[in-house]
């Protein structure tokens, strides 16, 4: 048997099920498309669920894939054992009601015993328990020995997920021999050692559970294969682990140069190196889908690898920043495959530069704070890190909490992550989403769950916006029905419409929809699973029947003005590009009629001179007359066009494809003006940050602009109206209203200040000695604290050395002042200490530094009692 290296074995399995008259995918994003129930793509299946439960019809009833997969169930593990890891690759072969257990089996074994050239002796499959037609297949049909053909129970070989379709699976194992066993005399197939390593899973989907264990046969049985294309490599390569295979390996021997070490001569340093090579690959593949380092949902996720992996690159003592400079042998033994990863490199390394740059700036500071919370550990004789302070370390200095377990577990100690998940509710609760009634993708169960799959509605309004068509479905905001009524609210399916449904940040057409019986007014047209679009809104007059005739016209006007935005999206987009960098992707964006907003990956906010380049070049090509130009053609010739594409989106084979002279060429399935000259205008109203390194600009277009600029004149004629003056002296008479006010503002302050001070009367006569330091501890009425700072200034200059304690009561809320020169502090006093002590007796808290410290209160009662108790509580801090 040869030792085929990962990338020869993914092209050798597609190559395979392609024979086999499979239509072989690309893998899929790794951020689920539709499906609340997944933060990532965990499995080859995953983002073919809609293809399972029969919502969407897949492209061909027979589908092959190498699936990028992310688990991080056992994250704490990664690193400790050579098992585990983050990343991997599925290789998956699905049939949607084609091929089943025969076709399945056969193919299983003539891959692995005839294309890769596996020992046939040294594999051994396994069947459910009760799955006598597999076992009869695996003995009759390929020739097994029954004694070679393992029965396991439900845990072990049946694959379900709650709710949904469901089946018995056949897994397929091989001996590699004893040098990986555990040496026990009853070691076979299942044990928990390495020996008998399963490389292959045929799940046969053939039942729907309905979530409370009942199972109903299906009528279309499905295919769902998965083997791990790593784990594969793993016995064709006769290495011990995945981080021996070729294409790892090679990372991991980057990781050991970087830090000066060698793998397998220190356990604790393995550790570290199988750690980082695990997450750089995972942090690579996550940032090139378009995953942002964040605090929330799948972002999170990705924060907690990068900071692990920097944090182990400290451990081994690699100086300086390095994941970028990893991420490239990922891309190199990865770009095969992958070739996003290539096209998107700059901005992977761009990410990971600086949320490791981020990441260095904290972690001294935090890992500070982390060894004070150990010393008090060690001071209260407790092994457990509260859930709150694990949670400031999180918040403030950005520690995942697993990276402080792994800290602490290496001391000794535990943290209490019951109370962590308490402090951080909030958070949770806006990251999982929660649903009362879901569906098995996850989202709100709702009517549209109910329409027949086989009805679907072509677009057709690219070149027109008026159009009649037959009305296959009604639905009110409940159920399905067959006649809408004046009053009613409801959504219209239709087999043909020229309203553009809400999709790739372009907002729904509006409009009005037509019958002989009635009108209904389309407030929104939405994009529906299976390739339906529903018009959302009202009957205005009399009914809407089913399989009338309707007559569908869009607003327009307002396709007309969200053609101008969105078409101006696309030259900011490049713009962007232009001006600030190629690392620039678009994250996000929303075009309607009266705005557009523009969602992009950059670092820092940008410059007024940024801005005005940017609206400028912009500007420039609408003025160009630039012909917008629309064609159709496959996904490999479009991207040799230069054609940008989004992170993450899922292409088929045949795109659309949009540019804009030689300047923007776009993927994009949007409505677009036919020349730039038909924008008119465009202005950038705002640019501000949304998330880590996520900036957003708003801007307007055509009637927008000049609407906006009405605006601003009429702003600015209510001014020079308030402020009695024309537009051509308005600088000058703000100036003047500008310098009378400082100038009454400084006499106001005098007066504040000599009225302080009159109130104070004589109060050096006050001043006592407490163990040789001065104390001046006073009352005054009616001043706020900005006053009192200032009196208490004053005050501890007059005093010489010694401590100035200030009390006032105004409009009922107490301030108080404490303030201590440095002779003082050195004998020992602590203003923030003192305030502590005595704001309580005031209805109060506060706080602040040795030499200054303030409070505030409720109780002005207590002010006599509060000034009377610091000479104590000095006393009691006095050395």
């Amino acid at each position: 048997m040869r030792a085929y290296g990962v990338n020869e074995l993914r092209k050798m399995y597609l190559d395979f099920f392609e024979s086999k008259e499979h239509l072989v995918m690309n893998s899929f994003s790794l951020v689920p498309h539709n499906d609340n129930s997944l933060l990532l793509i965990n499995a080859g299946m995953a983002p073919l669920k809609p293809y399972f439960t029969g919502q969407e019809i897949p492209p061909r009833r027979r589908v092959a894939t190498c699936q990028k997969c992310i688990r991080t169930g056992d994250i704490e593990n990664v690193g400790k054992t050579a098992r585990h890891g983050t990343f991997f690759e599925m290789l998956g072969n699905f049939s949607f009601g084609d091929y089943f257990k025969k076709e399945a089996i056969a193919w299983s074994w003539e891959f692995l015993t005839e294309v890769v050239g596996l020992d046939k002796n040294r594999l051994y499959p396994s069947v459910f328990e009760t799955d006598d037609e597999a076992f009869d297949i695996w003995n009759k049909e390929i020739g097994i020995d029954k004694e070679r053909i393992f029965r396991f129970g439900k845990e072990d070989n049946f694959w379900e997920h709650g709710a949904g379709p469901c089946g018995p699976c056949s897994e397929i194992y091989y001996d590699r021999g004893e040098k990986y066993g555990c040496g026990k005399p009853d070691c076979t197939v299942g044990c928990d050692c390495d020996r008998y390593m399963e490389v292959w899973n045929n799940v046969f989907t053939q039942f729907e559970n309905d979530g409370n264990g009942n199972y109903e046969e299906l009528e279309n049985k499905n295919i769902d294969t998965g083997m791990g294309l790593e784990r594969l490599a793993v016995v064709v390569q006769d290495v011990d682990s995945i981080f021996d295979v070729d294409t790892i390996q090679a990372l991991r021997n980057k990781v050991c140069e970087f830090a000066n070490v060698t793998y397998k001569e220190d356990e604790n340093k393995d550790i570290s190196i199988r750690l980082i090579t695990d997450h750089i690959r995972s942090a690579t593949f996550m940032i090139s889908d378009g995953i942002m380092p964040t605090n929330e949902g799948r972002g999170y996720v990705l924060r907690r690898l990068i900071r692990r992996a920097a944090r182990h690159g400290r451990l081994l003592g690699i100086t300086g920043a390095f994941l970028a400079k990893l991420s490239e042998t990922v891309i190199a033994g990865s770009k095969d495959g992958y070739p996003e990863l290539e096209e998107k490199k700059e901005f992977i390394f761009k990410v990971l530069a600086q949320e490791e740059e981020n990441f260095n700036k904290t972690i001294d500071q935090g890992l500070s704070i982390l060894s004070d919370m150990e010393a008090k550990l060690v001071e209260s004789n407790t092994k457990q890190l509260s859930g709150n302070d694990a949670f400031v370390l999180y918040d403030t200095y950005g520690f995942p909490i697993d990276l402080t377990k792994e800290i602490l577990e290496e001391k000794g100690y535990t943290v209490d992550e019951e109370g962590f998940k308490e402090a951080m509710e909030e958070q949770r609760v806006r990251a999982r989403n929660a649903r009362a009634t879901t569906n098995y993708m996850g989202a709100d169960a709702t009517v549209y769950d109910e329409i027949d799959t086989s009805i679907t509605t072509e677009f057709v309004g690219y070149e027109k916006l008026t159009h009649s068509s037959n009305i296959t479905v009604l639905t009110t905001e409940k159920e399905i029905t067959g006649e809408l009524s004046e009053g009613t609210n409801g959504t219209v399916i239709v087999s043909e419409t020229p309203f553009y449904a809400t999709m790739g940040g372009q907002e729904g057409d509006h409009g009005v929809i037509t019958t002989e019986t009635g009108e209904f007014i389309v407030n929104d047209a939405i994009k529906l699973a299976g390739g339906k679009v529903g018009h959302v809104g009202y009957v205005s007059k009399g009914s809407i029947l089913l399989d009338q005739t309707a007559n569908l016209s869009v607003s327009a006007s307002e396709r007309a003005n969200t053609c101008k935005n969105h078409s101006a999206t696309h030259l900011l987009q490049k713009a962007l590009k232009t001006v600030l960098g190629s690392h620039v992707e678009q994250k996000g964006s929303f075009v309607a009629p009266d705005r557009l907003r523009f969602d992009f990956a950059h670092f820092s906010a940008m410059t007024p001179e940024e801005i005005q380049q940017t609206e400028a070049l912009v500007n420039e090509q609408i003025q160009k007359s630039l012909a917008v130009i629309t064609k159709e053609m496959p996904i490999e010739e479009a991207k040799k066009s230069g054609a940008m594409a989004l992170f993450g989106e899922k292409y088929g084979d045949t795109v659309r494809v949009v540019s804009m002279g030689d300047f923007s060429i776009e993927l994009c399935g949007g409505t677009h003006v036919s020349n730039t000259s038909n924008i008119g205008n465009f202005k950038i109203i705002s640019e501000s940050g949304v998330a880590a390194g996520v900036r957003r600009i708003e801007a307007l277009t055509g009637e927008g602009v000049m609407k906006y600029y009405k605006q601003l004149e009429e702003e600015f004629e209510e001014v020079c109206a308030l402020v009695k003056t024309d537009a051509g002296n308005l600088t000058h008479k703000i100036q003047s209203i500008l310098d009378e006010m400082k100038a009454l503002h400084s006499e106001n302050q005098q007066l504040k200040d000599k009225l302080a001070n009159e109130s104070l009367g004589d109060v050096m006569s006050q001043v006592v000695e407490v163990k040789g330091t001065k104390l001046l501890a006073v009352e005054v009425p009616d001043v706020d604290m900005n006053e009192l700072r200032n009196l208490g200034d004053q005050l501890k200059q007059d005093i010489g050395d010694g401590v100035v304690v200030l009390a006032s009561a105004l409009n009922g809320k107490v301030s108080l002042v404490a303030m201590a020169t440095d002779a003082a502090v050195k004998a020992g006093a602590h203003a923030g200490n003192l305030i502590k002590e005595i704001s309580a007796l005031v209805g109060g808290g506060g706080g602040g530094r040795p030499n200054m410290a303030q409070a505030g209160g409720k109780n002005p009662a207590g002010i006599k009692d509060a000034i009377a108790k610091v000479s104590e509580v000095l006393e009691g801090q006095l050395k």
